[in-house]
This record gives structure tokens, sequence and C-alpha cells, in this order.
């Protein structure tokens, strides 16, 4: 729950600090805190054990996978409220069953049905061919393609892999990836306030995936996915807050139907997998 709070925080300061600073610039800042820190805090404590990993390729691309999806985060963000944002961004879980079908895994009927609406759900959001709809609305879905193989490689590393060691790694690909940007886009900022956000926006960031790392070390993916719904309450509190941003009554219903098929198959995953425990334990 912490962790979805810092992730909330984070959207609606990055909102907020990429009003002046460049998009680009507010991304590897936010790669960069995250890597120094973390090197600062662990390699004295870890030494070489931080660096070592049995899977370098795939630290690495889950790395660039965060990347990409802060990348299209940060862009959906300049141009949708919050709230909004978020409640499509957690469709991801249900995209995960997707990528489950994909991989051969077996989907029940009631999963699609919940999958096809918390779709449907993002459209009533999105509302393509309404007077609000706009290109920037279909980002999101980006972040979502992005995230929901970024989680899934997570939660399969976290069994076997430090989550320091997968904290550093993911800081580092994202600053050494963003940094071939950083001399086009660089501009000289002058309001604290900015430099502020940005320091606000690296502490939330490295904090709330050191935690969501843990808790996936500690407890199944599955046994997590309600809690992380709670970014949806915390982003629409963000909104109101600093942009006095409320969803009108579609987006509202929008919200509320994601939110309820999510939470509907988070349900039905710790349900499977009890009733596939069960067995084994008598």
């Amino acid at each position: 729950m912490v962790a979805v709070a810092c992730f909330a925080v984070l959207d609606t300061t990055t909102k907020w600090t990429t009003i002046g600073v460049p998009l680009l610039m507010a991304l590897w800042f936010r790669y960069a805190f995250q890597a120094v820190v973390t090197t600062a805090t662990m390699l004295p404590l870890r030494g070489r054990a931080l660096l070592r990993t049995a899977h370098p390729k795939f630290q690495c691309l889950r790395g660039v996978l965060l990347l990409l999806t802060s990348l299209f985060a940060f862009f959906s963000l300049k141009f949708m409220p919050v709230g909004e944002f978020t409640a499509i961004v957690m469709i991801t879980p249900l995209a995960i069953t997707l990528v489950a079908a994909v991989m051969g895994e077996r989907v029940s009927n009631l999963r699609w049905l919940l999958v096809a609406g918390g779709f449907i759900g993002t459209l009533v959001i999105i509302r393509p061919g309404g007077d609000t709809f706009t290109w920037a609305m279909l980002l999101p879905l980006a972040v979502v393609v992005c995230n929901a193989w970024f989680q899934v490689l997570t939660s399969k590393l976290a069994r076997t892999e430090d989550p320091l060691t997968m904290h550093f790694y993911t800081g580092w690909v994202g600053t050494v990836v963003a940094s071939a940007a950083l001399p086009f886009v660089w501009e000289t900022i002058h309001d604290w306030h900015y430099w502020l956000g940005m320091v606000v926006m690296g502490v939330m960031a490295s904090v709330g995936h050191l935690l969501l790392i843990l808790a996936y070390a500690r407890t199944p993916a599955a046994t997590l996915m309600p809690f992380l719904y709670g970014q949806i309450g915390f982003a629409m509190l963000g909104g109101w807050l600093v942009f006095d941003h409320v969803p009108d009554l579609w987006a509202t219903l929008g919200i509320i139907l994601v939110a309820i098929c999510g939470a509907a198959g988070a349900w039905l995953t710790v349900r499977e997998s009890r009733i596939t425990v069960q067995p084994a334990e008598s």
C-alpha cells in the first residue's frame, strides 16, 4: 500500500514538474537519482555481492521495460488527468492474463469476462470519437503493454534474485539509456521548486519500486494484486489536491468498472491458487 501511494505521488509530481522541466530531462533525473542513491547506500554494505546476478540479460531487459513504461507514463501525464491515467494503467493485471494466455496458460471463461470488462471500462474512460478524446489518451495503453511484461519479469526474477540487486540494475540501466538523449534536451532550471519536484520524483520512484520488489519476494503476485488498485484512489486524491480535477460521470463509471474487474480478477487468482495448493497439503 505504501508502494502504490508512492507511485501516485510520483505521477502527480511528474505531471506538475514537467510543466517547467523538459520531459526527457525529468525522466533522466528520476533514474539517475535512484541509481546514485542505491549505489551510495547499498554498495558499502553489500560490496560486490550487490552486482552479482545469474540473469544479467533479464536484468537489463527489466530495466529497459521500466524505462519505456516511465517514458510513456510521463508523456501520458503531460496531457491527461492523474486519476484517469492511473485507472487505465491499472488494467495491467488484466493484461497479464493475456500475456499468460499467449505463453500457453489456460484462462477460464470467467477470467476472460473480467478482462473484457476491464477493457470496456477503459474505453468508457477514453471514449474514442467523443468530445474529450485526444490521441494522447492512447499513450497509457503503451504503458500497460510495457508494464505487464515488466511485472511478469519482476515476479519471476524476485524468486531467485536479490531485491537490492534488481533495484540497482533497474536504476543504472534506465540512467545509461536515458543519458543518450540528455545532451539534446538539457535546459538550465532556475526555479528551485522544479528541482524539488524532481527530487521528490526520484525518492518516490526509488522507495516505491524497492517496496514492490520486497513485496514480490515475500508474497505471491496474485495475493498482492488487490492492493495495487489502491493507487487509483491515491491518484484521484492527488489530482484533486494539486490540480483541482475531479473525473466526470462517465470517467468515474469507467474507473469503477476497471477497479471491480481488476479486483475480482485478483480475488479469482487467489482462490484458484488456494484450490491448487489444498490437495498437495492433504
